[in-house]
């Protein structure tokens, strides 16, 4: 149909997600939907990610109660990497399952499987069955940022996408600095399973809402049941199994207490395996070889999953320290997350606002952002003391959050203009998932790094002061940062000491991890796709974009 055939728009049905359309047919969305059905569309997804994100960040002011309840200070780490293994290692699977069964089918399963989860987390009677429940919630959430970007490409026009596409960066951003806040709020009142039962009806109910008020897809109209069984044939069950059994048998062992061997080994014969599966069986692979075969989008990936592990350590550990060694409350903690997430939402914004306005190379932009992320943590964790100015620190914060904003908007754009155009979804998914691990990565790396530190220093110190059989204390003081509050005397100066050199040690960590991504980024170098005229390379970026 052709623009002079199309008929003219209905108000009601037909109408751009929360805006007007032109009749001239050429940026209309590619399903329409009645401004009415796209707020809900809106609301309810905005309120899926805020669950989702909130998940990510409420274990860092909520995990000392959870620990003290389930007797589990030992294995802390894992409140938040069995949610992010399985977020992570669904989230390809997820898109290819949204494709087959629809967004608006999809949805309503996903948020059944994260109702589900949260309702085993908050009923739960021992440490398995918790993180049973973290790890089906993880695989409910794993859909949900997939399906908002769906949604997003579906429902709206080219001129209104980057609209949306903000809106969904800033429910995550939002998100993240809230989960702590609202942890922090909750728990000492009315304990740490509260903040699972408010979300678990929740999400039960936004899944009809959305099922509901998705439209069907013109080309799923008259999908058979035979057709459906061949898509589902050829999704990568076996791909997705063994990378998510490969991944976590390593952070398996990274996190403990005591590094072993043994798990590393079988994590790379799993990462064998699925290297195998993706290069020669897969029909449509998780991660396809020859795009990761590129030299720029291999090294891509890599330096946005270190940079991204880095920027958790921040995420993870900043509540922490407020918390134990500045004596701040739980909900105050939690609010020291708010510049950091602020700076980040601010960072990719006005990068792509002022800075990104064409096609191009962006090699040396981003090798600055990577370096500036790499000073601030630096910075922090220089002033990660007891008596340090609150404002230097936040500012600091701030400005973390704001360099690896721009990291993330310079990469993406960067790496676009590195490849071939026919590539970028592909391309884009897989910088995205790359960056999903990293969370997984950040929160089990970082976090058995941080506890290695951290009962180091609680022993080296208890022992400098003579206190002998402290043993007990140690272990709940490895998964309890609250309890550092209530002791007195020596045990709480060593404690609090040995907390701020574990944090100190940690963000210098991340510093390391940050002018590592940056040598990453750098190798993947600033000549554009063949089949693209070169622009302005002079000074390996368009000297327009420059100044």
């Amino acid at each position: 149909m052709t623009a002079q055939e199309r008929p003219e728009a209905v108000p009601e049905e037909t109408t751009p997600l929360l805006g007007e359309s032109s009749n001239d047919g050429e940026d209309l969305a590619r399903i329409q939907v009645s401004r009415w059905r796209g707020s809900a569309i809106v609301a309810a997804m905005g309120l899926l990610l805020f669950i989702m994100t909130t998940n990510m960040s409420m274990m860092t002011t909520a995990q000392s109660e959870i620990a003290a309840d389930l007797d589990a200070f030992s294995e802390t780490t894992w409140f938040n990497s069995a949610f992010l293994i399985a977020m992570s290692s669904l989230t390809p699977l997820s898109g290819r399952l949204s494709q087959i069964f629809t967004p608006r089918v999809y949805i309503l399963f996903s948020c059944t499987l994260l109702s589900i989860g949260l309702f085993v987390t908050a009923l739960a009677p021992t440490l398995a069955v918790f993180l049973l429940g973290r790890a089906l919630t993880g695989c409910g959430a794993g859909g949900q940022m997939v399906i908002a970007f769906v949604l997003t490409l579906d429902l709206t026009s080219k001129k209104r996408r980057g609209l949306f596409i903000g809106l969904i960066s800033a429910g995550m951003t939002t998100g993240v600095s809230s989960g702590a806040v609202l942890a922090g709020l909750l728990t000492p009142a009315y304990g740490w399973r509260i903040i699972f039962w408010v979300q678990a009806p929740l999400a039960l109910i936004l899944g009809p809402v959305q099922y509901l008020a998705i439209p069907k897809r013109p080309e799923d109209e008259h999908l058979s049941g035979r057709a459906l069984l061949r898509r589902l044939a050829k999704v990568d069950y076996a791909g997705a199994l063994t990378l998510t059994i490969s991944v976590f048998l390593l952070l398996s062992s990274l996190a403990a207490a005591v590094v072993k061997f043994t798990p590393i080994l079988l994590s790379l014969v799993f990462l064998g395996i699925f290297v195998l599966i993706e290069s020669r069986f897969a029909t449509d692979p998780i991660i396809p070889m020859e795009v990761l075969k590129k030299r720029s989008v291999l090294l891509s990936c890599l330096a946005g999953a270190i940079c991204m592990m880095a920027r958790w350590a921040v995420l993870f550990y900043s509540p922490v320290y407020a918390l134990v060694v500045r004596d701040w409350s739980p909900a105050t903690a939690g609010l020291i997350l708010v510049p950091t997430n602020a700076g980040f939402g601010l960072g990719g914004l006005l990068v792509g606002w002022i800075h990104i306005r064409k096609t191009g190379s962006y090699y040396i932009s981003g090798l600055i952002a990577f370096f500036l992320f790499a000073l601030t943590n630096l910075i922090l964790s220089v002033l990660s003391t007891p008596h340090s100015s609150t404002v230097a620190y936040l500012f600091a914060s701030f400005f973390n959050g704001l360099s690896v904003g721009a990291v993330m908007n310079y990469t993406l754009s960067h790496l676009l203009h590195l490849t071939d155009p026919d590539m970028h979804y592909v391309i884009s998914a897989l910088l995205g998932m790359s960056r999903g691990f990293a969370g997984s990565f950040g929160s089990s790396i970082g976090g058995g790094y941080f506890q290695r530190e951290l009962k180091r220093g609680l022993e080296t110190g208890f022992m400098k002061h003579g206190l002998a059989n402290r043993g007990e204390l140690v272990r709940k003081l490895l998964g309890s940062p609250a309890l550092a509050k209530r002791l007195t005397g020596v045990e709480r100066a060593v404690a609090v000491h040995s907390y701020e050199q574990a944090v100190k040690t940690l963000l210098l960590g991340a510093c390391v991890l940050a002018i590592a991504a940056a040598a990453a980024q750098a190798g993947t170098g600033w000549t554009p796709y063949k089949g693209k005229k070169p622009q302005d390379l002079g000074d390996l970026e368009a000297t327009a974009e420059e100044q």
